[in-house]
């Protein structure tokens, strides 16, 4: 087993595991799956490759599995996917060290490209967020106005919300953050998520 191929699964949806399974081996990747945290916990070791984890699981989620690998001091990289858009779960994961948060159904190159950065992340002992200088440069170029829609759309808030707080229109904030997602050459939320935590941006009012 070469631990700079190896992707460990954990989903209670076998479906979801046995299509994981065979896009990864169909890019020559090592893999091993797990219908439950507490089962890959058991049997997988704390280093070496890395997880792709779903977010909602009963008994113990990808989030709580993620925070209990980070408390048993795992080296091993995160993926967490989850079929529900929710951006404070996504600051949540990114806070507790995750690579990557891709929603269901993801797309094939995305998670394939996804895991190896989590690979080479791990390859290298870093903090699990890889910072393109780049990605310095777009987050650079937002203005001030910019930013402060980033952080309060970080933060989990919606629109309006953010519209009320920082004293201007919704409609405002809708073309603050489609300038944001073109300025940051991002498809998603949680994408823009992944990259304004990566770059040192935090949520609005430090939450």
């Amino acid at each position: 087993m070469h631990s700079e191929r190896q992707v460990f699964i954990v989903d209670d949806d076998a479906d979801v595991r046995d299509s994981l399974r065979a896009l990864l081996e169909s890019a020559k990747f090592n893999v091993a799956d797990y219908g439950s945290a507490r089962a890959f916990l058991a049997a997988a070791p704390l280093h070496g490759g890395c997880l792709i984890a779903d977010i909602r699981m009963p008994d113990m989620d990808g989030l709580e599995l993620q925070e209990e690998l980070m408390t048993r001091g795992s080296g091993l990289p995160v993926i967490i996917v989850t079929g529900h858009g929710d951006v404070p779960l996504a600051v949540r994961a990114m806070k507790a060290g995750a690579v990557d948060f891709i929603e269901k159904p993801y797309d094939d190159e995305l998670l394939l490209a996804s895991v190896s950065r989590a690979l080479a992340a791990g390859a290298v002992r870093q903090n699990f967020v890889m910072v393109d200088p780049a990605v310095m440069e777009l987050v650079e170029s937002l203005t001030p106005r910019e930013r402060e829609v980033l952080e309060h759309l970080i933060a989990g808030r919606p629109n309006k919300v953010v519209a009320y707080e920082l004293g201007i229109s919704p409609r405002t904030v809708e073309i603050h953050r489609a300038h944001l997602m073109e300025k940051m050459q991002v498809r998603s939320l949680p994408e823009l998520v992944r990259i304004a935590l990566g770059a040192g941006i935090n949520p609005a009012d430090g939450s």
